[in-house]
């Protein structure tokens, strides 16, 4: 880094601080305002702030290091520009039609209130446990490869500016430095991915895709024959509809996703912003994927620079190394950004549930001044617990961002079960979604359990059998058995009252909702989503 690019991320932090002060000038002391910018962003804001709440320190880190690890094989998990679709298409109008804060929310009118303290429950010990910790640990990493700082500064500096900002800032804050950061990390990432082939080349893009492909190899594997050692681990099919599982519940349901849908102004601009964040979701393979299969390229050649010693640290040696002063800078800074947004929307996020779901239950009366004061609070307690938390993390294999997807696969089965047989079976009751809930949850948590004392287990025993079933099987068998729960409970529990389902399912929609939706699209946003749903259809031709 040199005097230059300091210069830049100096003046990046003065722009952080005139965010905030903006902000504080201009905000109420309002939950609307402070949890969902107060209904009023544009697609643009949508698009981009939905993007960026992806992209965190797990794909810098932890994706390219997939991507210098197994090759292609965690493509599955990015190319899912389609799924957002899905939530802008088909479920932001019941979310919006609600009038709801937050996913638990939701269950709670559809089902009852233990589904809907229970989702809280497992969002705010999912956020802490995994998405917070872990944003902040390969953020650590991240900084320490390409800026230089010691790891623990680096990650605790990291969380401790992010909580102030979002302490501060609130939802406006996040939207508003989502839309700044977002082009500087697509054109600062599509530089490096340009720069590494031709370096891996001799400088040729596509002699450099040659010897990318040659060291780091593709492992897409939908339909290799078994015996891979790639292909067990990433099987057939069952990796395409085990991603597109845990793909649901993350595009469709998780709040800090769908939190930043509901701060449109309307439906329209909810699903503009879905159909943008589509467009941009296709580019995080070529964006950080491919940089790491490019660095495990130039490390196999032995090129000065890239004999890093951990996967995770293989974008960080392309930044380093490629970039030239001034630029290095200006990519920094919008890779920071990203970094922030994607920890500031947990922060956010887990306020929200909180706030809304817990504390606003118990004191409804509470004035709206208190729920934003409490908002804060919650986001500082989230942030010193993401801190206790780093140490542990430090602990996770180099292979992170599979890591998180088997981790996922193990929570996400359930909670999408719920909201698909909530929003498309009227018959479904109250007490299915709660016990459906439940019960897949600690199934899941269950073989997390034996997964941790895995060394202690013999293969032959009944648990030694549980644990070799394919993560990815798992996942399925486990969608499919929360949903068989669902569906007897159903035969002999109370179903809900027509009133309570009126506009929360498919087929209980009055006309004044069916008539708001279909006014909310047009020809263009019918055409652009089919262009995305193309584009990830065209990706599996020419990688498969």
């Amino acid at each position: 880094m040199a005097t230059l690019d300091w210069i830049i991320i100096l003046l990046f932090l003065f722009c952080l601080i005139g965010i905030v002060i903006w902000v504080v000038k201009r905000g109420k002391d309002d939950t609307s305002d402070y949890f969902l910018s107060g209904r009023s962003e544009t697609w643009l804001a949508v698009g981009a702030a939905i993007f960026a709440a992806n992209i965190g320190s797990e794909h810098l880190v932890g994706l390219a290091g997939a991507g210098a690890e197994s090759g292609l094989a965690m493509a599955h998990w990015e190319m899912q520009g389609w799924m957002i679709l899905v939530l802008g298409w088909v479920f932001v109008p019941f979310y919006a039609h609600s009038k709801v804060f937050t996913m638990p929310e939701f269950l709670l009118k559809r089902y009852n209130k233990n589904t809907s303290s229970t989702l809280s429950i497992i969002t705010l010990i999912s956020y802490v446990l995994t998405k917070v910790s872990v944003t902040a640990f390969t953020g650590g990493i991240f900084l320490e490869s390409v800026i230089g700082i010691d790891f623990w500064f680096g990650a605790i500096g990291l969380v401790l500016l992010t909580g102030i900002f979002t302490v501060l800032g609130g939802m406006k804050g996040i939207m508003t430095i989502s839309v700044i950061q977002t082009p500087i990390l697509i054109v600062g990432a599509f530089t490096i991915l340009i720069l590494g082939l031709l370096k891996v080349g001799g400088g040729g893009i596509m002699d450099g895709w040659h010897e990318v492909t040659k060291y780091a190899g593709n492992n897409m594997h939908l339909i290799h024959a078994k015996g891979d050692p790639w292909y067990d681990k990433f099987p057939g099919v069952g990796v395409f509809f085990g991603a597109a599982i845990i793909g649901f519940w993350y595009w469709c349901t998780d709040q800090h996703i769908v939190q930043r849908a509901l701060a449109a102004k309307n439906l329209s601009h909810a699903r503009k912003g879905t159909i943008l964040a589509g467009f941009l979701k296709i580019l995080p393979v070529f964006m950080f994927l491919i940089p790491g299969m490019i660095a495990a390229a130039l490390k196999a050649k032995g090129v000065p620079g890239f004999d890093f010693d951990s996967n995770d640290k293989a974008y960080g040696s392309m930044v380093t190394n490629l970039l030239p002063i001034g630029v290095k800078g200006i990519v920094v800074v919008g890779f920071i950004a990203a970094l922030m947004t994607s920890l500031a929307a947990h922060f956010n996020s887990s306020a929200t549930l909180f706030t809304i779901d817990f504390y606003k239950n118990y004191r409804p009366q509470a004035s709206e001044h208190k729920l934003v004061l409490v908002g804060r609070i919650a986001t500082i307690v989230v942030v010193v617990l993401g801190l206790v938390w780093i140490p542990i993390m430090r602990g996770l294999g180099s292979v992170l961002y599979e890591y998180l997807q088997n981790v996922q696969s193990l929570i996400a089965p359930a909670i999408a079960a719920v909201f698909v047989l909530g929003v498309f079976n009227r018959r479904i009751t109250p007490k299915a979604g709660e016990w459906g809930l439940l019960l897949g949850f600690f199934i899941g948590m269950f073989r997390l359990t034996l997964m941790i004392f895995k060394g202690s287990i013999s293969p032959d025993s009944v648990f030694g059998m549980l644990l070799a079933i394919n993560w990815l099987h798992f996942c399925l068998f486990l969608f499919f058995f929360t949903m068989a729960v669902m569906v007897l409970i159903s035969m002999f529990t109370p179903k809900a009252g027509v009133e309570q389902l009126q506009g929360l399912t498919y087929f209980s929609q009055s006309p004044e909702q069916i008539a708001e939706t279909r006014n909310s699209w047009s020809a263009v946003d019918v055409v652009t989503s089919l262009i995305v749903v193309a584009s990830c259809v065209a990706f599996y031709v020419i990688f498969w």
